[in-house]
């Protein structure tokens, strides 16, 4: 009975090329692929389908459809052997019940990688020979590629997560950390800090190496690799004025932080496309911190999916945005500030004053809008935001001229030549494509208009009176919807201020008289 094809463990593979192993021995396999690619659905998906749907899926064809059907399950049953535990088919549903790697690493989606076993996690990332399914693509059948092409996704956030996990989780044991390190590496070539944290890593192998037998590294010879490298590695040993920190956001998910300046404190809510260390260096956004921090602590802290915070992960609902901020404020040790909103970071910033009235002094809210540009329903924008969504999966952060201007025209129509080249590099450093077109649409649902009535902070609101990416209209209805809020137009076209327009300098005067009024309040 040992080598009967029903005795001993089955096990399906999907990371990667798909194989069937029972007791480790790979199983031959059908050689039709349509077969293989109906055993893997079944088995992945772990839930009874109709006959009729999954005809519709993988056989697009006038004749006997249900016939078709019928073969491939045949041959699934002699791969599977005469378990009838295992496939479970009558006249109208099929269903699959098997352990497969996948089971493993999807019960891991949305769970707390942080309270979760290294032993789990560095067997689970260790399963994952490559794309989900690899090479089992049907490009005839274009519901089941959707699906395989999904997952793959989700697949590789997951393993992103991970390996971000496991690289921080074994900071001191550099030589279990590196090969992870650089793996991550390879998923997320854009992250300048993660190349930081290898250099440092590397080091501190090299220094290990050079010991003597038997004695450890001596102490401070690699202090540079303890904290996440990306604040020592780029600007905080120039300037500890300048250090990143670093917290959890509720579901696990690595935020970072920064403060500069001294005085009242003024806490930027996160928008997206900035970068802690990246910005200072960027005519983008380098003003706003140095003026901002010049008379007050200004603490700012990277949206998830941009900058030195966590990349490519799955949650970027709205009332996660909102429950990182409350972190950040946990995290920084912030008892009373004022709160300053930009962009889509303004609705954020009224759900979190409305929830924490205590903690906020005053808040500022500039370029917000009320309703996000589809929740808007206004089909021309709509349109509009669609086609430049599409622009950014294929341009984004390349030095391409026409999605360049489209998008320079639309938040910055003001910016010189110098301004072009830094949007390039700021939109690569920032925030991969494939996370960009994921917050945009995420943000284009966006609808407070419920929540104004209910602040009662005292509240300025500023907006650039040509503003392309949310309408002055916007800024007034935000005004009108809060009580007791004060309102001001600026003269300018630009979404995100520029260094030397009067507009910013007015944005600057009327945020310093504000705090001064309200801080102490």
């Amino acid at each position: 009975m040992t080598d009967s094809p029903q005795a001993g463990l089955l096990e399906l593979r999907m990371l990667g090329d798909f194989q069937v192993v029972r007791d480790g021995v790979l199983l031959d396999l059908p050689p039709s692929r349509k077969t293989r690619a109906l055993l893997a659905y079944l088995a992945a998906t772990s839930r009874p389908h109709q006959r009729e749907r999954l005809c519709e899926i993988f056989w697009d064809i006038p004749d006997d459809p249900r016939g078709a059907l019928r073969w491939s399950l045949s041959k699934i049953r002699q791969v599977l052997g005469s378990d009838e535990s295992v496939l479970l088919a009558d006249r109208n549903a099929v269903a699959l019940k098997v352990e497969t790697d996948y089971a493993r690493l999807r019960s891991l989606v949305k769970a707390d990688l942080s309270s979760r076993p290294t032993q789990e996690l560095e067997a689970v990332v260790g399963s994952i020979r490559g794309d989900f399914l690899a090479d089992l693509s049907l490009e005839r059948s274009s519901g089941y590629e959707a699906w395989r092409k999904s997952i793959a996704s989700e697949v590789e956030i997951v393993e992103i997560g991970i390996l971000r996990e496991l690289v921080e989780r074994l900071a001191e044991e550099p030589r279990r950390a590196l090969p992870l390190a650089q793996r991550l590496h390879r998923l997320v070539p854009e992250d300048v800090g993660l190349a930081a944290e290898i250099e440092a890593l590397e080091e501190k192998v090299r220094v290990a190496a050079a010991q003597p037998t038997g004695r450890s590294p001596q102490p401070g010879a690699s202090v540079a690799a303890r904290s996440p490298a990306p604040a020592k590695s780029l600007t905080a040993a120039q300037d500890p004025g300048r250090a990143v920190h670093f917290c959890r956001g509720l579901d696990g998910t690595r935020l970072a932080y920064a403060k500069t300046g001294t005085g009242p404190t003024i806490l930027r809510a996160a928008h997206w496309m900035s970068h802690l260390t990246f910005d200072w260096d960027s005519p983008i956004w380098r003003h706003w911190m140095s003026e901002l921090s010049r008379e007050n602590q200004l603490v700012r802290y990277d949206e998830r999916c941009n900058g030195l915070s966590q990349r490519h992960v799955l949650d970027v609902s709205f009332d996660t945005m909102v429950s990182d901020l409350e972190c950040v404020v946990e995290a920084a040790g912030l008892d009373r500030f004022t709160l300053l909103g930009l962009s889509q970071s303004c609705a954020v910033s009224i759900a979190y004053a409305i929830r924490n009235p205590e903690k906020v002094s005053g808040m500022i809210l500039y370029g917000g809008y009320v309703k996000g540009w589809r929740a808007r329903g206004d089909a021309g924008e709509i349109a509009t935001r669609e086609a430049i969504a599409t622009l950014m999966r294929e341009g984004w952060g390349k030095a391409n001229p026409m999605f360049r201007q489209v998008f320079c025209s639309m938040f910055i129509p003001g910016a010189t030549h110098e301004h072009f080249g830094w949007m390039d590099d700021l939109m690569q450093r920032t925030i991969s494509p494939e996370d960009a077109f994921r917050l945009q649409s995420a943000f284009s649902v966006i609808d407070v208009s419920a929540l104004l009535e209910q602040v009662r902070v005292p509240t300025l609101v500023l907006h650039a009176r040509e503003d392309n990416v949310a309408p002055v209209e916007s800024g007034r209805t935000m005004a009108a919807g809060i009580p007791g809020a004060r309102f001001f137009e600026l003269e300018s076209r630009n979404h995100i201020l520029l260094e030397g327009e009067p507009a910013f300098d007015e944005f600057i005067a009327h945020v310093r008289a504000f705090v001064a009024e309200t801080a102490g309040s």
